[in-house]
C-alpha cells in the first residue's frame, strides 16, 4: 500500500542536518535543484493505494539507486553507508535516528516498480528542460556517439558449453546407475563445434531411447537443458546468461560482449538523448531517434556533429529535409550507392568493415572498379563462408554451395559531392572541435559512474543503468554550471 502523501516527521536530532550537510554538499545542493515528487506521479500507479503493508515511499527507493550510480555503490553497501552518512540520510529524506531498508527490496523496487517504465526519456527529459529553464542549453548544437558496455556475463565457446552440460548429464545419470557408463556414446575428442554436436546429439538420443531413465526429473532437467544448448550453439558461436547482449567491435581486433549506448549532447555536455541496443547495432541508424528524442525534450536543432559512422545516405537525407547541418566527416565506405537492400547490412567505423544482419563482421575487403576522374568505383567486403554456412538467416544472403560471400559498396553520390563541399568550410571546422566532449562525457560515464559493465542482465535493466546514470550525471553537470 502506498500513503496518499508522505508524512511530515520532526526530531529533537534534525538539527544535526544544518550542522553536518554543509550547503555546498552534492546531495543538498541536488535536493535544492529537484522536486522529486515526479517520481511518485509517475510510480503511483504501480502500488494500491488501499490495502496490503504501507510501502516504501518510492521516491526515497529511487533515491536510494541514485546514489548507488553517483558513489558507485552496491545495493548492499550505499544501504550500509546510509547507516551512518549524514548526508546520505538528509538526502534520503530520514531522520538521524531512522534505521535503513534491507537492501533487498532495492532489488523489488527495480523489478516490481520500475518495469514498464520508460525511465530513460523521463529521466533525461527532465534534466533537460531544468537545463532550459535556467538558459543552461543556449546552443542549437547535438553532439552523438555510442558508448559500450561489457555485458555481466562473459560470453562463452559454445563447445565449451556444449561439454558442461553434456558432462552434468553423464554425471547425474550415473548417481542412479553407474552401468550407464558403458552404455554412453564416445566422447568428442577434438576441438572442433560440429564434432561436439554430432556427439551431443547422440548422447541425447540414446538417453531420449530409455524411458526408465529419462523419466526421471533430475535427469530429464539436465536433458532438456542439453537440448536447449544444441538448439543455441548450432545458431551462435557464443552463448551467454545474458541473452540480450550481442557481439560488437570497438575496432577490427578488438570485440566487446554486451550493450550500447547511444546518445546526444548540447555543447554544454547535457545529454539530450539516449537509445539502449545490443552492442552489434550500427551506430548511425540511431541518429533519426536521437534527433527525434532530442527535439521532443525541447531542443532546438540546427547542427549536429558526429564522426563517420553518422555520414550514412539517409542520415544526409533526413538533416537535409529539416535544414539541418551536419557535421561528420564523410566516409566513402559509409554510402550504399544504389543498391536496393541498404539497410541489410551496417557498417562498423570502429572496425572499418560492414556486419551483416547476423552480426558476423567481415573478414577483409578489397577496392574494385576504375580509379578514373569522375568513376564510380566500388569496395567488396569479403565474409566467413563457414559462418554463412551455418547462419540461421542465410536463405536469401547465402546461396548454398558458394565458395565465397560478399558485400559491395559504390563510393560517392551527388548527396555526398555536397557534403564533401561542406566539410571544407569554416563553420563545419569550428563546430568539429566540439566533438571531443562526448568522449570525455563517456569517460565520466564508465570511469566515475560504474557503466563500463552492467549491473544486471538484459536489455531492459541496462536501460534502468542507463537512465539512472545520465540522470545523475545530467544533475552534476547542471549544478557545475549553475
Amino acid at each position: 500500500m502506498l500513503l496518499q502523501q508522505q508524512q511530515i516527521q520532526f526530531s529533537q536530532y534534525s538539527s544535526l542536518y544544518a550542522l553536518i550537510v554543509p550547503e555546498d554538499n552534492l546531495l543538498r545542493r541536488i535536493n535544492d535543484l529537484i522536486d522529486f515528487s515526479f517520481i511518485y506521479d509517475e510510480l503511483a500507479t504501480k502500488y494500491c493505494s488501499n490495502n496490503g503493508r504501507v510501502a516504501e515511499c518510492p521516491i526515497r527507493m529511487f533515491k536510494y539507486l541514485l546514489l548507488k550510480v553517483i558513489y558507485t555503490l552496491s545495493d548492499v553497501d550505499v544501504v550500509d553507508r546510509s547507516r551512518f552518512d549524514m548526508s546520505f540520510k538528509y538526502f534520503l529524506g530520514m531522520l538521524p535516528e531512522d534505521d535503513v531498508i534491507n537492501p533487498s527490496s532495492l532489488t523489488k523496487f527495480r523489478k516490481l516498480r520500475l518495469k514498464d517504465t520508460d525511465l530513460l526519456n523521463l529521466l533525461i527529459n527532465k534534466t533537460v528542460s531544468i537545463a532550459i529553464e535556467k538558459e543552461i542549453i543556449r546552443s542549437k548544437s547535438i553532439i552523438v556517439d555510442a558508448t559500450h558496455t561489457l555485458s555481466k556475463y562473459n560470453p562463452h565457446k559454445a563447445i565449451d558449453v556444449l561439454r558442461e552440460r553434456a558432462k552434468l548429464l553423464r554425471k547425474v545419470v550415473y548417481t542412479y546407475d553407474e552401468n550407464w557408463k558403458e552404455k554412453m556414446p564416445k566422447k568428442n575428442t577434438y576441438n572442433d563445434i560440429e564434432q561436439e554436436l554430432i556427439y551431443c546429439k547422440k548422447l541425447e538420443k540414446r538417453i531420449q531411447a530409455e524411458p526408465s531413465i529419462n523419466s526421471i526429473p533430475a535427469i530429464k532437467e539436465k536433458l532438456n537443458l542439453l537440448k536447449e544448448t544444441i538448439e543455441d550453439a548450432q545458431e551462435n558461436f557464443t552463448l551467454s546468461k545474458d541473452t540480450d547482449a550481442k557481439t560488437g567491435y570497438k575496432s577490427v581486433n578488438n570485440p566487446f560482449f554486451g550493450y550500447k549506448t547511444h546518445i546526444a549532447m548540447s555543447e554544454e555536455r547535457i545529454i539530450t538523448a539516449a537509445v539502449v541496443s545490443s552492442g552489434e547495432k550500427s551506430d548511425g541508424k540511431k541518429l533519426p531517434k536521437l534527433l527525434e528524442i532530442s527535439q521532443k525534450n525541447g531542443i532546438d536543432v540546427d547542427t549536429i556533429i558526429g564522426d563517420a559512422a553518422y555520414s550514412g545516405k539517409d542520415n544526409l537525407k533526413l538533416t537535409k529535409a529539416q535544414d539541418i547541418k551536419i557535421v561528420v566527416k564523410l566516409s566513402p565506405l559509409i554510402t550504399q550507392g544504389v543498391r536496393k537492400k541498404e539497410n541489410e547490412f551496417d557498417y562498423n567505423k570502429d572496425a572499418d568493415m560492414f556486419v551483416c544482419p547476423a552480426g558476423h563482421l567481415a573478414i577483409r575487403k578489397a577496392r574494385q572498379g576504375k580509379r578514373d576522374i569522375g568513376a564510380n568505383p566500388q569496395i567488396t567486403y569479403f565474409f566467413d563462408v563457414e559462418k554463412c554456412k551455418k547462419c540461421a538467416l542465410k536463405e536469401g544472403c547465402y546461396k548454398e554451395g558458394a565458395k565465397t560471400k560478399t558485400y559491395s559498396v559504390i563510393i560517392k553520390s551527388d548527396i555526398h559531392k555536397e557534403q564533401i563541399a561542406f566539410q571544407e568550410t569554416e563553420y563545419f571546422k569550428e563546430k568539429a572541435r566540439h566533438r571531443y566532449k562526448i568522449e570525455a562525457k563517456n569517460g565520466e560515464l564508465k570511469n566515475v559512474h560504474g557503466y563500463r559493465r552492467a549491473t544486471s542482465c538484459g536489455i531492459t535493466n541496462m536501460e534502468m543503468q542507463g537512465a539512472i546514470t545520465i540522470f545523475a550525471v545530467n544533475l552534476k553537470r547542471i549544478i557545475k554550471l549553475s
